[in-house]
């Protein structure tokens, strides 16, 4: 079933980073949801009742935002709602990492989303990462998707060239997309969103790999049009029937 085919349009509480919350929101939009962006610690728990999923991207973390965020991943999880973590850029620091995992504590996500740098930094993995980017490292992405889900105990989407998918015990794989991707701010961050809305329909690791599969044939769309005009592309081709993606 798809986001733009729910009556009524699922709504997805987003507590994400300040670089990318206008793109996310209109990526929502585009595939069918509409988004909520407060972050404000002293009403994301209201929020959350009006709220058919969560997300939270720790991309711009502040005391403030984390200590939100977990006052929404605890509703979310009261409600019984999709609960999606983006640890962005897990492994460059150490308060980003506990941060991360406080945020993981009380969200008891429904799916991570992460890069394997990322993926790697909450398992403690040797790894050289580079910020918010992936990094390098020796580690089997397919086999940290696998632990990360057992030591989380939830779904785990790693992206990458090749997006991992698994639930701890088996791992699905996705190789659509396009490396010029990677070059526009925000693209995993949407997709991050864009699981929470998915989510509300459809949490079965097969549907989750058809998303990915379908968001990654959005962005080959999109970069024919160039890096300045990759966002509203992709925007787009998240709203056309061109690639089913909704």
């Amino acid at each position: 079933m798809s986001v733009n085919n729910i009556a009524p349009v699922p709504i997805v509480h987003c507590i994400t980073n300040y670089v990318v919350a206008n793109f996310v929101a209109n990526g929502l939009v585009a595939a069918g949801a509409s988004p909520i962006m407060g972050d404000e610690e002293r009403e994301v728990a209201e929020l959350v009742q009006l709220a058919d999923a969560l997300s939270l991207n720790l991309g711009t973390l502040t005391e403030r935002t984390v200590r939100s965020m977990k006052v929404a991943g605890e509703a979310a999880v009261e409600k019984g709602i999709p609960r999606v973590v983006d640890p962005v850029g897990a492994g460059a620091s150490a308060y980003r990492l506990q941060s991360a995992k406080e945020v993981i504590a009380a969200a008891q996500p429904t799916l991570i989303r992460c890069n394997a740098g990322e993926a790697a930094a909450l398992l403690g993995k040797d790894w050289r990462g580079r910020g918010i980017d992936a990094g390098t490292g020796n580690q089997d992405v397919s086999a940290l998707a696998l632990e990360l889900s057992t030591v989380y105990n939830t779904t785990v989407v790693i992206t990458g060239k090749v997006d991992f998918v698994s639930d701890g015990n088996v791992v699905l794989t996705n190789d659509s997309g396009h490396p010029d991707m990677t070059k526009a701010v925000g693209t995993g961050c949407l997709l991050s969103s864009l699981l929470a809305a998915w989510l509300v329909q459809d949490a079965s690791l097969e549907a989750i790999r058809e998303r990915l599969h379908e968001y990654g044939r959005a962005g080959e769309i999109a970069v024919k049009s160039g890096m300045g005009g990759f966002p509203a592309a992709l925007l787009d081709a998240l709203a056309t029937k061109e690639v089913s993606i909704s």
